[in-house]
């Protein structure tokens, strides 16, 4: 698109640790017995999710944080699927846990459902998939070549960003984005697709640079 897209990521970092993580870290006392915990068993987490690598080490970091402030593991890694146009389509974080237990999976889901994690994901390891999950999303591509050159030069992208977060208020708010070669998408997550597409419908028509943009359910 011939508008620059310039993501605000200090901003966002800051809503996401608001609206996402909320735990203080407990003060624990160590003594000489104390010994570093072992984390020898290996789990897939599947987001359902189409987070840009940046995005994903954000929750990658918090996630760590507290999987090791709670002695139940620790991140191993990740990686990012992509469609054959370079479109983001899912997200894979490895954890290490300290067993798979009842209690210890029912903890980690609690922790990702706390963030957010759009439905459709799932915990795998050894032959066991979890499902988790209870957000739904939306994707809005906008059309970076169809429309009239002014519209490209009077409009600004980061104007949709902002508006768009004003209507969506409590109900759901912007995790990642793509930019494509004739469009650009913008991710929204939030507790309920159609209470979010009301919220916005009304400027996604009226507003030029959304003209002939498109709307699908991605979770």
């Amino acid at each position: 698109m011939e508008t620059v897209y310039q993501f605000r990521e200090n901003e966002k970092a800051k809503k996401a640790a608001d609206t996402v993580y909320h735990l203080k870290k407990e003060q624990e006392s160590e003594t000489e017995t104390d010994r570093q915990p072992v984390y020898q068993y290996p789990v897939t987490i599947h987001l359902n999710a189409r987070f840009q690598p940046r995005h994903r080490f954000e929750l990658e970091d918090v996630l760590r944080d507290i999987l090791e402030q709670k002695k139940l593991g620790t991140v191993d890694g990740g990686g990012t699927l992509q469609s054959v146009t370079g479109e983001i389509m899912s997200c894979d974080i490895d954890v290490m846990l300290r067993d798979t237990k009842q209690d210890t999976m029912s903890a980690l889901c609690g922790i990702l459902n706390r963030f957010g994690i759009p439905k459709g994901s799932q915990l795998i390891f050894a032959e066991n998939r979890i499902e988790i999950g209870l957000q739904e999303g939306l994707a809005i591509y906008l059309n970076g070549t169809d429309l009239p050159k002014e519209v490209y030069r009077t409009c600004d992208i980061n104007y949709v960003i902002d508006r768009m977060d004003q209507l969506l208020a409590d109900t759901g708010r912007m995790y990642s984005y793509w930019e494509g070669q004739k469009e650009t998408a913008l991710y929204y997550y939030g507790d309920n697709c159609e209470k979010m597409l009301a919220r916005i419908k009304p400027f996604l028509e009226t507003y030029p640079l959304l003209a002939k943009c498109t709307v699908t359910r991605i979770a």
